[in-house]
């Protein structure tokens, strides 16, 4: 079955690129979710308080929402407020934005299970998706584009075994 999932995790050039190459995972792109606005720019992001996201759509029946969450703890640090690698703001923040409320019981639980790896609190954002816009063209598969484009995520990561 082919379910959906939105994650934030910094710059979303990285997390699309390193997403993009795990089996199972069918689809890929950028945008701007859980703002105040139903609509955002890049430009405006700021204002309305979105965060960059990837939308992912994988078949579960390849990839386990536990193996995303495995490989999304992997590439961010799920106690920073506001920033990851070296970016700086809101926008930045990390979150996992559901669809449904068994993607929400899924990643509570796997949090509260990450959680016993860490001295300080987990602030990755379980909500439910709203406000998603997709990006401008020039940011999806960013680094495709633009191979020595910006990113903070050790991509090679993606072909290792969790």
């Amino acid at each position: 079955m082919i379910k959906e999932i939105y994650l934030a995790g910094g710059c979303f050039w990285g997390v699309e690129g390193y997403f993009k190459q795990l089996k199972g995972v069918k689809m890929t792109k950028v945008g701007y979710s859980n703002g105040k606005t139903e609509n955002t720019t890049y430009r405006d992001i700021k204002v309305t308080d979105h965060t960059e996201v990837m939308y992912l759509r994988y078949d579960e029946a390849l990839i386990s929402l536990d193996e995303i969450f495995a490989h999304y703890f992997r590439i961010i640090d799920p106690t920073s407020i506001n920033r990851q690698g070296g970016d700086r703001g809101r926008q930045y923040r990390t979150g996992i934005y559901y669809v449904d409320e068994a993607t929400k019981e899924v990643a509570l639980d796997y949090i509260d299970k990450e959680q016993e790896k860490y001295k300080e609190k987990i602030v990755v954002e379980v909500e439910k998706v709203k406000n998603y816009v997709d990006a401008e063209e020039y940011h999806q598969k960013y680094l495709d584009k633009n191979p020595a484009g910006y990113c903070h995520i050790d991509l090679s990561l993606a072909k290792k075994p969790l």
